[in-house]
């Protein structure tokens, strides 16, 4: 099945990928890149699963590998980067991206069985990798099998969805995905601040807010930040102003203290120099060559 059940999926994505990663199935992404660069992005919680190629993603200091056959399961948003490996024109990386809706997994915590010791112990990741059993790729094969009959995917995408999530919470991931739907866990309170630094990263910041906004207190709201995300809030938020930064340049070229300014910086220097140190080049020359590239606006999957 494994051998086979990959081919397909190869053959769905690459019929299938555009450069936006959209399909017509709500909250399912595909991806087909042939390129090594390295690129840095916004996770949303969602199951990314590789038919084709490999990569590597860093996240803070951790560093998660997967391959062809491999998923990673992301429960948080967090600020990555990464890049392809094994990567060609003649065979590029395929990947499929499918959104982990709390909304969704909720009802279906009421009959998945619960390992607390596991719970436990994950209940601080982010992100986790490993082989994707069987059972989940034919539910995966299944949902992109949609794509070629629109007609049908309105009734059994949602189903599909269904039976996706519960092979992921009753798997070896099943701790991490369950955190995602319980309103009360140590990840969906974080979550709340994450958000709230996600959509105000150009406004001041005091930590003792975001802990009241999660209900903690500021110890345990850092050790929970930190498990989740690897950094801190300032860290975080820095990360997520530099790379909104970068987006805004691609598009307005010339502009780069009015940039710098616009996500939070009053220093242009301390903007410039925390830029490079991120991205490896001054802001209006890393632009200009994202510009001439030409890549900078094709979705790619965590």
């Amino acid at each position: 099945m494994g051998t086979m059940a990959l081919d397909e999926l190869r053959n769905l994505i690459g019929r299938h990928a555009r450069p936006d990663a959209t399909t017509a199935i709500d909250g399912l992404r595909l991806s087909s890149v042939d390129n090594t660069d390295e690129h840095h992005s916004l996770t949303a919680p969602q199951l990314v699963l590789l038919a084709q190629g490999g990569k590597r993603l860093l996240l803070g200091e951790e560093v998660f590998e997967y391959r062809a056959g491999d998923c990673l399961v992301i429960s948080a948003e967090v600020p990555v980067s990464g890049h392809f490996f094994g990567v060609s024109r003649q065979a590029p990386a395929l990947g499929l991206g499918l959104v982990l809706r709390p909304t969704v997994i909720a009802p279906l915590l009421l009959a998945a069985p619960t390992d607390r010791r596991a719970e436990s112990i994950s209940s601080g990741q982010a992100m986790a990798t490993g082989k994707a059993e069987p059972e989940l790729l034919d539910a995966v094969l299944r949902l992109l099998r949609l794509l070629d009959h629109p007609g049908d995917a309105k009734v059994l995408a949602p189903l599909y969805e269904q039976e996706i999530l519960w092979r992921l919470l009753t798997g070896p991931h099943g701790p991490l995905v369950r955190q995602i739907g319980l309103a009360d866990s140590g990840l969906s309170l974080v979550g709340r601040a994450i958000s709230w630094i996600r959509d105000n990263y150009a406004e001041p910041i005091r930590v003792a807010d975001l802990a009241r906004l999660a209900g903690m207190s500021e110890s345990a709201f850092h050790r929970h930040f930190r498990a989740v995300t690897t950094m801190s809030p300032i860290q975080y938020r820095k990360l997520i102003r530099l790379q909104e930064a970068r987006a805004l340049l691609v598009a307005r070229p010339g502009d780069v203290a009015g940039i710098g300014h616009l996500v939070g910086y009053d220093s242009p220097t301390q903007f410039s120099r925390e830029y490079r140190e991120l991205f490896g080049a001054p802001p209006g020359q890393d632009a200009a060559r994202l510009r001439a590239d030409g890549s900078f606006g094709v979705t790619q999957l965590p």
